[in-house]
């Protein structure tokens, strides 16, 4: 062998003996890395061909599948099935029938417990127990899960239908019913209906009986329904619509057969009337009744009442978890909405799997439906009617109440609008009008503040008694019409309309006198008046279930003037109150000085909570009563025309001027009358506090005390 071919066999062994080296070096770095991170897959040092990790076990798949189930995690848990499975149900199959089911459920919390695990060679058993939430209640049931391994021995689920509930098969259909809770009624008094279930008339069209030119016809529904012809076409036009499916296009008032056959129906009737023969003329036009929530008194309580409506997708979510579905009503506002929780109850739910011929095998869970309670109100529905007859072409509100109990007998805002509009379906036409009147039928004006004027007088005559600033037989003396206490005040001064001698306290209540309240304030002083009216409820709730505004003397935190605080005297300056809060402080003057707490939920014991105990002592308030009842029954007094000879009433009449600043001579006038049967054994006791914008001109608060006489004759002579 020669020199060159020595050194190319040397070269060559070199090279072999450093490629065996880094390969058992490469292999020496893979086993130690296999080693720290799976251990498993090393047996004495070797590692076991084709078995890279170890092979997940049937419970820890069966945990997965569930982990996968509570995050709806469908692909994942297909994922897991064996592949005759996959054969026998797709994917899209395997999705659609789990979503459908535990959606359609409203499954959570859903929690399994492996039991048992059993080896049936080739198959895994395992035993599990599960436990869920549904719409109808707990679900819970035993159950087995099957795993095979594959070819490749890898674990997988053998899947069918009794994974979601052991009963049930693919032929099988899960079903939920739902038993809707009757919505409690709101009744008055005497049990009358002022929110209950009625009967609609619900106009709609068979499709297939329509016109095959039909187009000519929808104009004439929608002119006729005053709706919009793509909302018919829209209606007409869903996936579920059929050629002899009744499509609902709105619902609307019931005839009133009864008035029809009187010698003179009302109006509406014979508009409806007229409205319902043109509405069947049209081929393929349905008119059938329908069952919804109605208002027996309309206008005349829909402030108090309030109406509901369908749920919003909004109302879905703040309400989560409230028994609120797509097919739910929710109070919007009055009694409606203060006592939801009440009146709405709770649906009832059961959970049904039915075979293919629609038979019951199980039912899963069952939920009795509560219905709502019914809500009884102090309200007298006779009353609250006639003060809104009295007062409906009025911008006005009139509280009424038993002056001896508190209970609340009338809340009236006129005008008003018809909560069975809102129940029917409003049309944009109908919702623009309502929201563009300028009398405002959409405005609660009983839950608003106002500037009482004269009505407040009797407060403070009682307040300068208690604070001893007045002496009530002390002469003020004659200022005649006109009067200012000094040229501090420029060419400000305070007017009244009457003359008269002397001027005392009761007779200054008599005759409304502007001046001598004035006079009381400026006697009385800012503090002490601020502090009185503050221990009356002046910034401060009014303890009622309905809220309203908060009374207030000024628009800052003090009665800033001396001019202020003389017009606060009678009512003026910056002093507004609600009249619910002003009728309930005129509770005193009945009650030997104490003031009862208004209520509207009608309780079984009447005796009155008071609201404040001795807001006036006993010999004030009888004073003030005195005065107040010489007010109605002598010629003099400003409310004398609600005199009656029968039953003895006190009252105060009040005109409050509304002004644009001091030097406004066009302002409106607010007229009250607040009056009181004086004798608590009289047989049906009663307050009327009411107030009605824009009197100037049209008597002032004469105008309102002969409304209200009109409303006590009518009550006070009904001796049911």
């Amino acid at each position: 062998m020669n020199t060159r071919k020595k050194k190319k066999r040397r070269k060559n062994y070199i090279y072999f003996i450093l490629s065996v080296s880094f390969t058992g070096l490469l292999g020496l770095i893979f086993l130690i890395v296999l080693l720290l991170t799976n251990p498993r897959s090393v047996q004495f040092g070797n590692i076991v061909p084709g078995h890279k990790a170890e092979e997940a076990q049937p419970e820890d798949l069966l945990k997965k599948y569930f982990a996968s189930l509570i995050k709806a995690d469908y692909k994942t848990m297909y994922s897991l099935l064996d592949e005759q499975s996959q054969i026998n149900l797709s994917q899209d199959e395997f999705i659609s029938r789990n979503q459908k089911i535990y959606e359609g459920i409203e499954a959570k919390n859903i929690k399994t417990e492996i039991t048992g695990i059993k080896e049936q060679v080739p198959d895994t058993v395992i035993s599990y127990h599960t436990s869920l939430d549904s719409i109808a209640g707990t679900i819970e049931f035993e159950n087995q899960a099957v795993f095979s391994k594959n070819d490749k021995g890898r674990y997988a689920l053998s899947w069918s239908d009794r994974m979601i509930f052991p009963k049930l098969t693919s032929t099988d259909k899960v079903k939920v019913t739902r038993h809707g809770a009757k919505r409690g009624k709101i009744l008055d008094r005497n049990n009358e209906v002022l929110a209950g279930p009625g009967t609609a008339a619900s106009v709609g069209v068979v499709p297939g009986k329509l016109n095959q030119e039909g187009t000519s016809d929808i104009k004439k529904l929608a002119v006729l329904l005053d709706m919009k012809e793509e909302a018919i076409e829209k209606a007409l036009g869903a996936k579920w619509v059929k050629t002899d499916s009744f499509v609902p296009l709105k619902t609307i008032e019931k005839l009133d057969e009864t008035d029809l056959l009187t010698d003179n129906p009302g109006i509406d009737t014979l508009k409806n009337k007229e409205l319902q023969d043109s509405l069947i003329h049209i081929p393929g036009v349905m008119i059938t009744d329908t069952s919804i929530r109605t208002y027996p008194l309309g206008k005349a309580a829909a402030h108090l009442t309030g109406y509901v409506q369908k749920v919003t997708a909004e109302d879905l979510e703040k309400h989560k978890g409230e028994g609120y579905n797509s097919s739910s009503v929710i109070g919007r506002n009055g009694v409606e909405g203060l006592y939801e929780k009440e009146l709405k109850g709770k649906d009832g739910y059961e959970i049904d799997i039915l075979t293919s011929d629609g038979l019951v095998k199980e039912i899963l869970a069952s939920l009795p439906k509560e219905d709502g309670r019914d809500i009884t109100l102090t309200i007298d529905g006779s009353l609250q009617k006639s003060l809104y007859e009295e007062f409906k072409e009025d911008k006005s509100c009139s509280v009424s109440l038993n002056p001896y109990t508190g209970e609340v007998l009338a809340l009236v805002s006129t005008p008003a609008f018809d909560s069975n509009d809102f129940i029917r379906g409003l049309s944009d036409k109908q919702w623009n009008q309502l929201n563009e009147d300028t009398n405002k039928p959409l405005y609660n004006r009983f839950r608003q503040r106002w500037c009482p004027g004269s009505s407040l007088k009797p407060i403070i005559g009682a307040i300068g008694l208690t604070t001893g600033a007045i002496d009530p037989e002390e002469d003020f003396g004659f200022e005649g019409k006109s009067w200012k206490k000094d040229a501090s005040w420029g060419g400000y001064s305070v007017t009244t309309l009457h003359t008269y001698k002397p001027v005392i306290l009761e007779n200054a209540l008599i005759y409304s006198d502007n001046i001598y309240f004035a006079k009381a304030a400026l006697k009385i002083g800012r503090a002490d008046l601020e502090h009185e009216l503050n221990r009356l409820g002046f910034n401060q709730k009014l303890p009622f279930e309905i809220s309203m505004a908060e009374a207030m003397y000024s628009n800052t935190d003090t009665i800033e003037t001396e001019i202020q605080l003389a017009d606060s005297g009678y009512g003026q300056g910056q002093i507004l109150i609600n009249p619910l809060h002003l009728a309930a402080l005129y509770t005193a003057f009945a009650n030997e000085g104490n003031v009862v707490k208004p209520y509207l939920l009608l309780k079984e014991n009447k005796a009155p909570d008071l609201w404040l105990n001795q807001a006036f002592s006993a010999e004030d308030a009888k004073r003030i009563k005195t005065a107040l009842i010489k007010v109605v029954n002598t010629k003099a007094g400003t409310g004398y025309s609600a005199h009656r000879s029968d039953i003895n009433l006190a009252g105060k009449t009040g005109t409050a001027e509304i002004k644009a600043s001091k030097e406004d001579t066009k302002g409106t006038e607010l007229g009250w009358f607040g009056v009181f049967t004086a004798d608590k054994e009289t047989k049906k006791p009663v307050l009327i506090m009411s107030m009605v914008e824009d009197v100037k001109n049209r008597g002032g608060s004469s105008y309102v005390v002969k409304k209200v006489k009109g409303v006590l004759d009518n009550y006070l002579s009904d001796n049911r």
